[in-house]
């Protein structure tokens, strides 16, 4: 007789609690002083999250000595895996010389520099310190660019949490979500539908050309050229979200297929896991945000370009040399191609499905229920991934890590559908 899946979970969390008991114990101390125990609401799922005590490479290690494959790396961020020696000696040297000041530094000349000579489209360039701040002036300069206020965005698209494009609308004025067109994914036909009579009110388009929070869905390079043709053709900017996608290649999604857009959100790996993140186009837009100008776009931040991250995000971005780039993507390929042989020679083809480009994967088994009690089951087998199935491969990985990989998502699936591997 099969396992009914409350019971199934119950023994999951039974299971876990029993090999985390500190982190229960952080956690309901943690529950005094912040809402639900958390300050980040991405990093939370039932019952509680394992509290990391330190990183190396590409493991963690939680308070209760348990010892994971870091899969998730800060949500795509350390693209290099933890505690990296040329990232680890930059910072020192900067914490040394001072952490932050009310001026700039060299290192941020040295960062926009890298940034731009990756990425043609990049003219001028902004710091910032999250991914929510770069897509939310990325709009701002949009609409001060073109004099227009709608701003479309995709069906299970993620830009951060600002009122403009969050998809949680509670807390926001009717006024602000009325600015707000969703379009639908791929359909070059239904987003000319949506935007028909409207294209003169709509300053940019923004897209993510590899969905994350809404499941790993990348882009077709037709459709991205699509968006090319027809914002150019309308007068409204195109906004390519790159936060998490220009880890997997040197010039992101945009090198990769030759497609420049006026404006580029970046984040994620070009703070070397400190907080900084950047937006930038073409000099056209990115001038009026220049101070000098009497008319200049306000664009104030006591932490924009911090050293700290600066020295971060260039010590990470000048380990990423062509080949480290073509190592990431070969683990990506070997990983999903991996679960797709195992899952079929188990018979799971039907329910365990694999999404990868490069450096990024998912794995899912179809609904969030299932996908929960995966992610716990791969926690208990010392891998982890975020609560919905994603992960992201860091350059410290092997052959044999996304092998293990492979093993642990068939054998936790297996066990989760009551079938024999």
């Amino acid at each position: 007789m099969a396992i009914e899946a409350g019971t199934r979970r119950d023994q999951l969390v039974e299971r876990y609690r029993a090999r985390t008991r500190r982190s229960g114990e952080l956690f309901e101390r943690a529950m005094a002083a912040l809402p639900g125990g958390s300050t980040r609401t991405t990093v939370f799922a039932p019952p509680y999250p394992p509290y990391v005590e330190a990183g190396s490479a590409a493991r963690v290690r939680d308070v209760d000595g348990n010892e994971y494959l870091d899969l998730l790396n800060n949500y795509t961020s350390l693209i290099l895996g933890h505690a990296h020696p040329a990232v680890t000696a930059a910072v020192e040297r900067q914490l040394r010389r001072g952490s932050a000041f009310a001026a700039p530094t060299e290192t941020e000349i040295a960062l926009a520099e890298e940034i731009r000579s990756r990425l043609p489209s990049v003219e001028l360039l902004r710091f910032t310190n999250s991914g929510t701040e770069a897509t939310m002036l990325a709009l701002r300069a949009a609409r001060a660019a073109t004099g227009r206020d709608l701003v479309a965005r995709f069906e299970r698209s993620y830009h951060g949490t600002h009122d403009q494009v969050s998809g949680d609308r509670r807390g926001i004025p009717a006024a602000v979500g009325a600015l707000i067109l969703d379009l639908p994914w791929n359909d070059p036909d239904g987003i000319e539908r949506t935007l028909a009579g409207r294209e003169a009110e709509t300053a940019a388009i923004i897209v993510e050309p590899i969905q994350g929070a809404g499941g790993l869905r990348p882009a077709e390079p037709a459709f991205l050229r699509f968006l090319r043709e027809y914002t150019a053709a309308q007068g409204i900017l195109l906004v390519f979200d790159e936060i998490i996608s220009f880890r997997v290649a040197p010039g992101g999604v945009q090198g990769r297929f030759g497609i420049r857009p006026d404006v580029t959100t970046l984040g994620k790996i070009i703070g070397g896991g400190h907080p900084l993140a950047a937006f930038g186009g073409s000099a056209e837009v990115m001038d009026r945000f220049d101070a000098r100008r009497p008319d200049a776009l306000p664009h104030g931040g006591t932490f924009n370009g911090h050293p700290i991250a600066a020295a971060a995000g260039l010590a990470t971005l000048r380990e990423l040399t062509p080949a480290a780039y073509a190592h990431l993507a070969a683990l990506g390929s070997r990983l999903a191609q991996g679960v797709r042989a195992r899952a079929a020679a188990a018979g799971l083809d039907d329910r365990l499905a694999v999404t990868q480009d490069a450096s990024l994967f998912e794995v899912s088994l179809g609904d969030v229920d299932a996908n929960r009690d995966l992610f716990l089951g791969l926690l208990i087998e010392g891998f982890w991934v975020a609560p919905r199935g994603m992960g992201a491969i860091s350059t410290p990985m092997t052959e044999s890590d996304v092998d293990a990989v492979a093993d642990a998502a068939v054998r936790v699936a297996a066990s989760i559908l009551e079938r024999t591997v």
